[in-house]
């Protein structure tokens, strides 16, 4: 046992190489997220900057977007290959910090 795994006991937390045990997630895997905003200039672009941030290798041409009916909204889903729920949390954390984003799934 590491000795970030004897901190996690003490927090009440499983240790990290318990945690990765349990994780019914397998990495790498295709990870569809979606993104939803105005849909307003600028917003494709500043989702599709975050998620490369996190994502090196995601294309923005696979991104997917769909505008609401009245028009107001987009819905933007962009798969990226996952290595980690570390890199999941962080880029969920940005885009969900982000001025323009209203929901993340």
């Amino acid at each position: 046992m590491s000795a970030g795994d004897d901190d996690a006991g003490e927090r009440g937390e499983r240790p990290a190489s318990e945690q990765a045990a349990h994780d019914p997630m397998r990495f790498p895997m295709p990870f569809p997220v979606k993104i939803m905003g105005p849909n307003a200039e600028g917003f494709e672009q500043a989702v599709v900057r975050i998620v490369k941030a996190h994502a090196p290798d995601f294309d923005p041409a696979t991104i997917e977007s769909n505008v609401s009916r009245q028009g107001n909204y987009v819905s933007l889903t962009a798969t990226i290959v996952a290595r980690s729920r570390a890199q999941l949390d962080a880029l969920y954390r940005e885009l969900t910090a982000h001025p323009m984003v209203r929901i993340v799934l």
